[in-house]
């Protein structure tokens, strides 16, 4: 089995999670490959046996986190003649003014090409972006920051749900091709570095190294699972919280761009651009969003079959809400309960076992 060097490029002001978390889960799959092959008595092989891992920075030394806990890293200079197998660059703090350190960007650049796979979590997409490494490439980020990287890195195919995205291109005459992975903030670099692990040395030991993590191997869902009314509650206070109020209240009635619309007082066209421009997504996803949301709750909090989710939440039919559940999540409405469910929502009623 060879040994995968896995080397975290980060910049000041690093998320530390965003290294932490993945560091976290190559260690424990690291572990759980010694004890399989007998390199291991419990505690750290004295050898790498599948990974060993390596944080870097350009000056190298102590660098400061964002949440104010320093490390020490390696000079990023210093592994210029060592391979890399896997290059993940951690998100730091963004906003519309933020310089990304140019130094971390040219060495990304130069150093891509000859990696077997470059990643990044959170807003690491950035820098991945400013490398040119993203240009005509699905990718994610963290959902509040999804619509500042579609603007400014416009040849960027930004998706904000997906926990990660993992875009394969063949090589070109002009493009080096490869594979790239993005994902989305924080603990979705948990995720993405066991989807890498299971790609690697298989699943059992992602899905061990996710049982000694205790988190989900491969959650159900996308990032809007977990912002409550969606992306639509981060514009709180923006020009369309009442929409997104009366939307949520409103979940059967018509949604389309023109209701939403008529209700905004715009015309369809300034509507719909106005709103990309102020939520990072079209009006029909959030309406989708919100329809998922809400039949998610429903399916863990209450018994309510369902037939009457589905009417209750938009969706019209069971047919139309298992297709959106099975599309978004990946599991039908009721593997959803049951992963999720209240002590309430999981008592059975002959209504529920129905549906």
């Amino acid at each position: 089995m060879p040994v995968r060097h896995i080397v975290f490029a980060v910049a000041p002001d690093l998320v530390l999670l965003d290294a932490s978390g993945p560091l976290e889960a190559f260690c424990r799959a690291e572990l759980t490959v010694a004890a399989a092959v007998g390199a291991g008595s419990g505690g750290k092989p004295a050898a790498p046996v599948a990974y060993r891992t390596t944080v870097a920075s350009i000056e190298g030394g102590v660098l400061q986190t964002f949440p104010g806990l320093p490390i020490v890293t390696e000079r990023l200079g210093s592994l210029d003649d060592q391979p890399i197998d896997t290059l993940i660059v951690p998100g730091v703090p963004i906003d519309e003014t933020c310089t990304l350190q140019p130094e971390l960007v040219a060495w990304i650049k130069r150093r891509a090409p000859q990696v077997r796979r470059v990643c990044s979590v959170c807003t690491g997409a950035f820098y991945l972006a400013a490398a040119g490494l993203l240009d005509g490439r699905r990718a994610t980020t963290h959902w509040r920051n999804a619509a500042n990287l579609a603007r400014r890195f416009p040849k960027v195919q930004v998706d904000a749900d997906p926990i990660f995205i993992r875009d394969v291109r063949e090589s070109t005459d002009e493009d080096e091709g490869g594979v790239i992975w993005t994902s989305a903030g924080v603990t979705a670099g948990i995720d993405l570095a066991l989807a890498l692990i299971e790609e690697d040395v298989g699943h059992a030991v992602a899905m061990q190294a996710a049982r000694r993590l205790v988190v989900f191997m491969k959650r159900p869902g996308g990032q809007s699972q977990f912002s409550a009314a969606l992306a639509a509650q981060a514009s709180a206070g923006g020009p369309f919280e009442a929409l997104h109020c009366w939307m949520a209240a409103h979940l059967r009635d018509d949604l389309s761009v023109e209701r939403l619309a008529e209700r905004a007082q715009m015309s369809p066209r300034t509507f719909a651009r106005r709103y990309v421009d102020e939520v990072g997504r079209t009006p029909a996803k959030t309406v989708s969003a919100l329809r998922l949301e809400a039949a998610s709750r429903a399916l863990a909090e209450s018994r309510r079959p369902l037939k009457r989710i589905a009417l209750d939440c938009g969706f019209g039919s069971e047919q139309n809400l298992r297709r959106a559940f099975v599309r978004r999540f990946g599991v039908l409405p009721l593997d959803y309960r049951e992963r999720f469910a209240s002590a309430v929502a999981q008592r059975p009623t002959a209504a529920s076992a129905a549906g």
